[in-house]
């Protein structure tokens, strides 16, 4: 710490930068979403066509749910045209995947205080997130800074549809998550192949589904993470199954009422001692599917 030197930024107007434009912009955030600071986000499309309405600069997804954010970026000062802008290819997509929780985020470099008013309105109406973006350079290095300058207001998961089934390997997943919960749901597998022989695994970019000759068949998807497996088992909501699962002890982390789903967080330990009761379960779950 003694060697650390303090050295003053320089900011950076990207406006008038003819190198880091807009593009360059995009490119830096479609990399690491996360410089945005809404979480572990997941980049989907840049550029995305809207149907006679111009294209939308991002589209990002939640790595853990079904929650998409419409992103549109503005250099220098946001203005009238950048929010209709972003709320109308807001309310395109939200229409065209009503499956997914859909979120308006405005960037831009400069958000006026009586434009940060204007936008307020919208809020608790349409679900908007304004992100004032500022460019910093140190030496030869430059990095953006993002500061929420106004957070969504809470109101009150896709796996099927084309759009989210983007094939990627097992090596993508073991870097999302870890060889070991991967080999975890492995061992999931080696359970499910005693009643259905014939399912695989398939690596896909936002969950690991069930497949036979490539067709899916989700009864069960998996999201391996850092320190354990998480398993979504379709299946409608009982009162007897709940009180099994509390039987047991499997965390159950919730029901989702979209997808019909109990997500449960698995340890390996959970694996081995429950492994009869898991088969049962998802046997269950592959009986309703069939």
């Amino acid at each position: 710490m003694a060697n650390l030197k303090y050295v003053t930024p320089e900011k950076i107007s990207l406006k008038n930068n003819s190198e880091l434009n807009e593009k360059w912009v995009q490119e830096r955030l479609a990399e690491s979403p996360s410089i945005l600071g809404l979480g572990d986000l997941i980049f989907k499309d840049k550029e995305r066509i809207q149907p006679r309405a111009g294209r939308l600069d991002l589209l990002l997804q939640d790595a853990e749910s079904n929650h998409r954010y419409e992103v549109e970026i503005q250099l220098g000062q946001t203005d009238e045209s950048h929010i209709i802008r972003t709320i109308e290819y807001w309310d395109i997509e939200k229409k065209r995947y009503p499956q997914y929780d859909h979120t308006a985020v405005i960037v831009a470099e400069d958000i006026t205080s009586r434009f940060l008013n204007v936008i307020s309105l919208f809020n608790g109406f349409i679900p908007l997130i304004a992100i004032q973006m500022n460019a910093i350079k140190v030496d030869d290095n430059v990095s953006l800074i993002c500061t929420t300058v106004l957070n969504e207001m809470s109101f009150g998961l896709v796996e099927e549809d084309e759009e989210s089934r983007e094939v990627t390997d097992r090596n993508y997943w073991e870097q999302r998550g870890a060889k070991e919960t991967v080999g975890m749901a492995d061992s999931v597998l080696e359970i499910i192949k005693k009643f259905a022989p014939d399912l695989e695994l398939k690596y896909n970019k936002f969950y690991i589904g069930l497949a036979k000759n490539e067709q899916p068949n989700n009864f069960a998807i998996f999201r391996p993470q850092k320190n354990g497996l998480r398993i979504e088992v379709r299946l409608p909501r009982s009162e007897d199954v709940e009180k099994n699962l509390e039987k047991i002890g499997l965390d159950v982390m919730d029901y989702d009422q979209r997808w019909s789903r109990y997500r449960i967080r698995l340890t390996k330990e959970d694996i081995k001692k429950h492994a009869d009761f898991i088969s049962e379960f998802l046997l269950t779950a592959y009986n309703a599917t069939t």
